[in-house]
């Protein structure tokens, strides 16, 4: 394997889904804020902003779990535990694409670009998070559903209260299926001293999350109504309810591979509230 495929892989550039389920809630917010038609130019940059940050947050997890990593079934042969990539290109390798992010926000106003920082701050602090606290999941959703409050700057300049209360659905949202992706890991996390909510949650795992579900959709709702959205919007809320059905079913009796699959279900719960949005503005 040539040098640049194992960065390829360091930045999970072959996993799409963990990007798009990132990425989704940028699209809400742009398609809100815009009513249905972003300005190209910000369309573009959050779009490639978001790839490239979640491409760099994945090369410092890598870099913050390299001790971790090859005692862990799921990640032993990621590029850095698998030692074909060293600590020191990681960090470089991180630099560099933090850099291409910050010159693709500079094409935005003022306002993003000092939110831009915030960002940049959440994502470089988040793969740690999981040494100190058992809510690394909620870390997640606050480092990388940044791109809400971000995206209302980029296209409006200001962030109104719509935009904080889908950014707390994202928080909770990414809660939800980051904790489903930990539940794969849970029984290797204990051995090393990991912490995660799959673990936090311990039996309760499954209520917490349908709890957690049922607020995400009631908060989707409320931005429905602040803003007036109509019948598909609302209709493509009901569908991604029945996808939470769903993912409670596959996680039920807490099998590794079953948890992983209601996981990659997300995808589907983002991709139809994005449907639903543009479908109400109009294709």
């Amino acid at each position: 394997m040539n040098r640049a495929r194992h960065f390829w892989l360091l930045a999970r550039f072959d996993k799409p889904i963990g990007t798009l389920i990132l990425l989704y809630p940028a699209l809400w917010a742009l398609w809100i804020a815009s009513d249905g038609k972003p300005n190209l130019t910000v369309l573009i940059v959050i779009t490639l902003g978001v790839i490239v940050m979640r491409a760099a947050g994945c090369v410092i997890n890598d870099y913050a779990d390299r001790d971790f990593d090859p005692h862990v079934e799921r990640t032993k042969q990621r590029p850095i535990a698998a030692g074909n990539v060293t600590p020191k290109e990681a960090l470089i390798f991180f630099v560099v694409l933090c850099f291409f992010a910050f010159g693709l926000v500079l094409l935005l106003n003022t306002f993003t670009i000092l939110l831009s920082f915030v960002g940049a701050f959440l994502a470089a602090s988040y793969p740690f998070m999981k040494r100190y606290t058992h809510l690394p999941q909620a870390y997640l959703g606050v480092a990388f559903g940044w791109a809400v409050p971000m995206s209302f700057a980029a296209q409006l300049n200001e962030i109104p209260t719509v935009a904080w209360i889908l950014y707390l659905a994202v928080i909770l949202w990414a809660l939800v299926y980051d904790t489903m992706y930990a539940m794969v890991d849970k029984d290797d996390d204990l051995k090393i001293g990991v912490k995660s909510t799959a673990i936090l949650f311990g039996n309760y795992d499954r209520q917490i999350m349908g709890a957690l579900q049922i607020m995400i959709l009631l908060l989707l709702f409320s931005v429905g109504q602040m803003q007036n959205l109509g019948g598909f919007y609302h209709l493509s809320l009901i569908v991604a309810a029945g996808f939470s059905i769903y993912q409670q079913k596959l996680i039920f009796h807490r099998e590794k591979s079953a948890c992983f699959k209601a996981f990659l279900n997300n995808n589907w719960f983002g991709l139809v509230v994005f449907i639903g949005l543009v479908l109400n503005y109009g294709v």
